[in-house]
């Protein structure tokens, strides 16, 4: 029918097989174990959306507009007595050691009763993935163990990461674009440390996290060159909480102004620091900040994805619910073919947008930070050995040998390829969830009409909560130009990108 040889060319043309059909490649590898947790974990948020969420998800949205500074203390510390903060934490950290797909699959069950919460887990690790993605491990180690420690103890140990700058917004998102914006946040090398001056904003839990992860810049006229990432304990000298965002939605997670001034972060706590990476690396100093930025990215907008679909079902399963119960013209509203075809539109959308972040997931699985983790024997043999065992190879994390491995394996022997592809397939997934999740809200109000407009039935706080999901993680319109600059560009030299020349595929 066809030889080997043309087969391969065929496939290798663009758009290649690889990059399209990522779940049946990767299906093979997939651990049976992975399906069983995650079916395991969803029952376990619709169980906490039941006895926790929904009876106060309404009364929460009210308190906080009668009082915008309200900080949802209650919810966040019974959030931690369920373990959701360590979760998805490695066990090599003292975590529970989920596989971290999973994680996403949780999001949305929560983000069908409430978006705001489910953002909050949501942040807290997008906080530890750019602790892991730093390839500092001892760092890492520091504030994970203190993340568990603070469970056991019933005081929560959250943490908030620190990217937006009030004159550039999400042109940090992209290192591209970093020069074009006017970034304020500048750390001086002195001894011992940095001092940071500046401040962000829009930082989510920023008021409610002990730990904040966060960008600076070494040289303000090339930040793109001197990006440096830290991490600053609350209570720091020099570091402060400004305002609370009245914001539009999901205003059950604060959004949070951080203030640095002449805040001294100590060497210890430099998350990842290009030039002190490169006796690891033979990459420059800008692609070790790329390359950075591409794994966070990658693993965190699968989630905003999540949190999308998430809305997109919840408007879906209210719309149901208001069409099964009401009559029209002397037949219930389910049974009229309009609303019949609506509905169908809407399940469209929420599985649809559940295939793009499960192909974001099998991406990083397959070919992104997942990789190591998701394999057979790994997956199985982290899952698997005792406690102990972890408790006694943990202090070789402190040591430049776990930097220098987590160095080779992500930033010398990861081709660039493979990064670009998990990055696009993240950025479809951001752009494409959240539209989902808008576009099923504007259908569930085409049925409910006049009454999905009351807060009682929880719709217009949905509708609420999704239009930020098209904006945070870069916007729509810069995730669609991520997407063609990671997935379409590199196969036509012509293309260019914010005009430039797109990033050569090695």
């Amino acid at each position: 029918m066809i030889t080997g040889s043309e087969m391969k060319a065929l496939l290798n043309r663009f758009p290649k097989f690889e990059d399209s059909c990522i779940g049946l490649e990767y299906a093979p590898r997939l651990p049976k174990g992975i399906v069983g947790e995650t079916k395991e974990l969803i029952a376990y948020a619709r169980k906490f959306n039941d006895e926790v969420i929904r009876p106060r998800v309404l009364v929460l949205d009210r308190e906080t507009f009668e009082d915008p500074g309200y900080l949802p203390h209650d919810i966040m510390k019974t959030a931690s007595d369920w373990g959701f903060y360590t979760m998805w934490v490695p066990r090599l950290f003292g975590g529970r050691g989920k596989n971290l797909p999973s994680l996403t699959y949780t999001i949305e069950e929560i983000s069908a009763a409430c978006a705001g919460i489910a953002n909050v887990i949501g942040v807290h690790f997008l906080g530890v993935t750019s602790l892991m993605t730093s390839f500092n491990m001892k760092l890492t180690a520091k504030i994970l163990k203190e993340t568990v420690e603070g469970e056991k103890k019933g005081e929560p140990c959250l943490i908030s990461f620190g990217l937006t700058e009030p004159m550039a917004g999400t042109d940090v998102e992209e290192m591209d674009l970093v020069d074009r914006g006017k970034v304020v946040t500048h750390a001086k090398r002195v001894d011992g440390g940095y001092l940071v001056n500046g401040r962000k904003v829009f930082i989510s839990m920023g008021h409610m996290s002990e730990w904040t992860a966060f960008y600076a810049y070494t040289d303000m006229k090339k930040p793109s060159k001197s990006m440096i990432g830290l991490a600053v304990r609350k209570g720091t000298k020099g570091f402060s909480l400004g305002r609370h965002e009245d914001k539009m939605g999901q205003r059950v997670c604060p959004a949070s102004e951080i203030i640095f001034e002449d805040c001294f972060i100590p060497d210890e706590d430099v998350m990842i620091d290009s030039y002190s990476m490169k006796k690891f690396t033979k990459k420059s100093a800008d692609a070790i900040m790329m390359r950075h930025i591409d794994y966070l990215a990658s693993a965190t907008k699968a989630g905003v994805c999540a949190i999308s679909v998430g809305v997109a079902r919840g408007a879906l399963e209210d719309a149901i619910k208001y069409a099964s119960e009401t009559t029209v013209a002397g037949r219930l509203l389910i049974n009229h073919e309009w609303v019949q075809c609506i509905l169908a539109a809407m399940s469209k959308n929420v599985i649809l947008g559940r295939l793009a972040y499960t192909e974001a997931n099998n991406a990083n699985a397959h070919r992104g930070t997942y990789e190591m983790l998701q394999v057979k024997p790994a997956y199985y043999y982290l899952k698997y050995m005792p406690d102990a065992y972890f408790r006694m190879i943990a202090p070789m994390l402190e040591k430049p040998f776990s930097t220098w491995a987590m160095s080779k394996m992500y930033l010398d022997r990861k081709p660039d390829k493979d990064v670009f592809l998990t990055s696009g397939m993240s950025s479809l997934a951001k752009f494409a969830g959240s539209d989902f999740g808008m576009r099923n809200c504007q259908l569930a109000l085409e049925i409910m009409g006049q009454e999905g407009l009351r807060h009682d039935r929880g719709m217009e706080k949905r509708l609420r909560d999704c239009k930020v999901l098209q904006i945070y993680e870069g916007s729509n319109q810069m995730n669609r130009v991520a997407l063609f600059k990671n997935l379409i560009a590199p196969s036509y030299p012509q293309a260019r990108v914010w005009g430039e020349s797109a990033r050569e595929v090695l």
